[in-house]
């Protein structure tokens, strides 16, 4: 799918869950992604880690791609490296649809992000929590995504960090309508509807959502809570 449409599109149904694989039972992926399907997910995130930039491995370029055969649904492709400009094309090759780099890996990341763009898919920008905020303004024109990480980068099963609401509200504030915001890190039953009315379009969830069988019922009582605070604001 072209980026442009996709980005709209997951724009125009938002507010989305976005099931974390990285919490999912790797003995069983094919069966997992089947479930997330039928339980209505629109995207799957992928977290990539090189041990390196994160204290932590994950999986890389072949996961992926198996992953992409397993379904046609979004990849949005969250890459912890140090150096993530050589993984660029290899990983849009191997299936990802939207591309987030970290800001503290990339202080100019510009060029990487119209790499990303020419590649075909929607460019992202992320930043831990202790990362100013205003050190992604120069580059939000650049930006079909950025992801507030409420959690620092590398482990999955930390507590929410509050602090990322108000980042959220002033990365809003400073893009105007049309970026994607994401979130990352903490999400459940408890915080999705704060992150909503921050202004969050796209939430990360990986132990709120795989921590129990009826993915269904998770997924549709996230989104429900997401949906009230966005159709108040409304």
């Amino acid at each position: 799918m072209d980026a442009i449409q996709l980005a709209a599109d997951l724009q125009a149904a938002a507010p989305l869950v976005n099931p974390s694989l990285l919490a999912a039972d790797f003995g069983n992926l094919q069966r997992e992604i089947r479930s997330l399907e039928e339980a209505g997910a629109r995207v799957l995130h992928l977290d990539i880690m090189d041990g390196h930039f994160v204290p932590n491995l994950s999986f890389g370029l072949p996961v992926v791609q198996a992953i992409r055969r397993l379904t046609q649904l979004p990849l949005d492709v969250h890459l912890m490296l140090s150096r993530p400009g050589p993984y660029l094309r290899p990983f849009r090759q191997a299936g990802a649809d939207l591309i987030t780099i970290h800001i503290e890996a990339a202080p100019d990341p510009s060029e990487l992000l119209e790499e990303i763009r020419s590649l075909g898919a929607c460019a992202g920008l992320t930043l831990n929590p202790p990362t100013p905020v205003e050190s992604l303004e120069p580059y939000l024109e650049l930006c079909d995504l950025v992801l507030v990480m409420s959690v620092m980068a590398g482990f999955g099963g930390q507590s929410f960090q509050p602090a990322a609401l108000q980042r959220l509200r002033r990365l809003r504030q400073l893009a105007g309508p049309g970026l994607l915001l994401s979130v990352d890190g903490g999400v459940d039953q408890q915080t999705i509807g704060d992150c909503a009315e921050a202004g969050a379009d796209l939430f990360v969830v990986g132990t709120g959502l795989f921590n129990g069988d009826a993915y269904d019922q998770r997924l549709a009582e996230l989104t429900a809570l997401a949906r009230d605070v966005k159709d108040v604001q409304i």
